[in-house]
């Protein structure tokens, strides 16, 4: 995660190309809209096993992670929206 443009790539291919179905992109950009950084900061992310939709959700956890050591104070609204939790 880098400020950027609001580019996210998923295993080399652009997200809408990745994720055909919205309803995956919108699991995905999740929390980038939550924090109100969609489009605001370029993604490369990786994945590899798993169905296309649990890929999206664990880019949703990988994303609520990163954006929390991208910017600690965005912590607690993703906590309050349940995307994390305390151990997290």
């Amino acid at each position: 995660i880098k400020e950027g443009k609001g580019q996210i790539t998923v295993n080399s291919r652009t997200l809408e190309d990745y994720f055909k179905r919205p309803t995956s992109r919108m699991v995905v950009e999740q929390a980038l809209k939550l924090v109100a950084l969609n489009g605001k900061v370029d993604i490369n992310v990786n994945v590899i096993g798993g169905g296309l939709s649990g890929q999206a959700g664990a880019i949703r956890h990988g994303l609520t992670r990163a954006l929390m050591e991208f910017n600690p104070e965005l912590r607690p609204t993703l906590k309050a929206a349940g995307l994390t939790w305390t151990g997290s």
